[in-house]
């Protein structure tokens, strides 16, 4: 199954609309779109995985082989994303005792997120995910997207639900 990176997305459909700017007609326009939903693309080669956090820790793919990691994955940018801080709160407070729970900014600056975030304390690490490698990696599609890991083993990742306490106890039985 091929699944589609927010990054790769934007980028497909700017090129189709730039074919399609340039006149270069229907054929090329959907030999863009066949690109964009990936039919018959060899598969990428994941990219390492090192982020920084607002505070200055580093995670990476070493960490994330070792025990339970729960991760939120948003931008100050998504509409669905604005109320982040107030959705996060209750989960890190329910589940950060079992599993290493952080929240993750999908390729933005640490400025951006720094003047989101100055009026609100998030209540789990914040990594920056600069290049997007993580969100590459772990086939993040939708934002807020949550990302289950059981020692470096996807137990889930898509939508992060309305209540999604249900789902992380059975992804992690």
């Amino acid at each position: 199954m091929t699944f589609v990176t927010l990054a790769s997305m934007s980028r497909s459909l700017r090129s189709l609309a730039a074919a399609m700017r340039a006149g270069l007609g229907v054929l090329v326009g959907l030999v863009a779109l066949v690109g964009l939903v990936g039919v018959g693309a060899p598969a990428a080669i994941a990219q390492e995985v090192h982020m920084v956090s607002m505070t200055g820790e580093g995670l990476g793919d070493a960490d994330l082989l070792k025990g339970i990691t729960i991760a939120v994955v948003w931008a100050t940018w998504s509409p669905r994303s604005r109320d982040i801080v107030e959705r996060v709160q209750p989960l890190a407070g329910r589940w950060s005792s079992r599993a290493r729970f952080v929240t993750v900014d999908f390729e933005e600056e640490r400025p951006v997120v720094a003047a989101f975030l100055a009026s609100r304390s998030m209540a789990a690490p914040v990594f920056l995910d600069a290049d997007g490698a993580f969100s590459k990696k772990y086939a993040i599609a939708t934002l807020p997207g949550l990302l289950v890991l059981k020692d470096g083993k996807v137990v889930y990742h898509g939508k992060l639900p309305d209540d999604p306490d249900k789902l992380i106890a059975d992804a992690l039985r």
